[in-house]
């Protein structure tokens, strides 16, 4: 029983249908806001469900996320579908409670101002070749979103607490919170971009050598220290000592010559000096 569970859980496709199915939650959650609209709120069961339904679909991202770090099935379009998927599902419910007066329009507005100029500030640091994480306050932020819209789309009392009220109080922290976390980001983004790394990843990729790409030089190219004179090479280093050994013996063979003519001189002088000691 634990190994097919153990295959569920670990199927690298599984995060991503999580992914998936969040974002298909976000249409269930407008149609069922647009109907409740239209029956003027005044169904407290669809409410319930709705937010129960919102609930489910913001906690998925927490188990997607765990699933995609424990089993190491992250993916470049998990990357690119969780933010999405998050983004959504905050907008869509944000959008649709504005008709009922639960929600005010300026503060969806600056919530949504505030995700788009991330997201394109998120693209270009990507362009960039940068990577920033998520900081603690952005996913303080999700928090207090996910929990002021529960609030507000239960909407009625829940057990002692007025779940409007508590949903206001709540969504007014998140806008605080929303734009601190983003002034946050833009802060680690500018230190990033400052400190050079961009221009060197781009300079790498646009050489296009190996040098450039950090692979080591081939042999027999520029990259070896070249040397000059005779301690550069063996080679140069024996040529150098036979031509030494041959002026040695042709010295030698010059010297043994000498010798043996000057001798020869010298006897022939002694033999004419004996011959004319004899005439005389």
């Amino acid at each position: 029983m634990r190994e097919p569970l153990h295959e569920f859980l670990s199927h690298p496709w599984l995060p991503n249908c999580l992914t998936l199915g969040r974002m298909l939650a976000v249409v269930v959650i407008v149609l069922g806001l647009q109907l409740g609209g239209e029956m003027g709120f005044k169904d407290r069961t669809l409410c319930a469900v709705l937010a129960l339904f919102y609930l489910a679909a913001a906690l998925s991202d927490l188990v997607d996320g765990y699933l995609a770090r424990k089993y190491r099935n992250e993916s470049n379009l998990g990357r690119f579908l969780d933010p999405m998927a998050d983004k959504l599902l905050v907008s869509s419910a944000l959008i649709m409670l504005i008709p009922s007066g639960r929600v005010q329009a300026w503060v969806a507005f600056l919530i949504l101002a505030r995700e788009i100029a991330v997201t394109g500030l998120r693209a270009i640091a990507a362009e960039q070749g940068l990577v920033i994480a998520a900081s603690p306050q952005g996913k303080q932020k999700t928090l207090a979103q996910n929990t002021a819209l529960f609030c507000l789309l239960w909407h009625y009392q829940l057990l002692w607490a007025d779940t409007h009220k508590v949903g206001t109080v709540i969504l007014y922290v998140a806008l605080a919170a929303t734009y601190w976390s983003g002034l946050l980001y833009f802060y680690r983004f500018l230190r990033a971009a400052s400190s050079g790394a961009p221009e060197h990843f781009k300079s790498a990729r646009a050489a296009g050598s190996p040098e450039a790409a950090g692979a080591p030089p081939a042999a027999g190219t520029s990259g070896a220290p070249e040397t000059t004179g005779s301690a550069g090479a063996p080679g140069a280093q024996e040529a150098d000592n036979a031509s030494g050994s041959s002026e040695a013996s042709d010295a030698s063979g010059a010297s043994d010559a000498s010798g043996a003519s000057d001798a020869s001189g010298a006897s022939a002088l002694s033999g004419a000096d004996a011959d004319r000691s004899e005439g005389a």
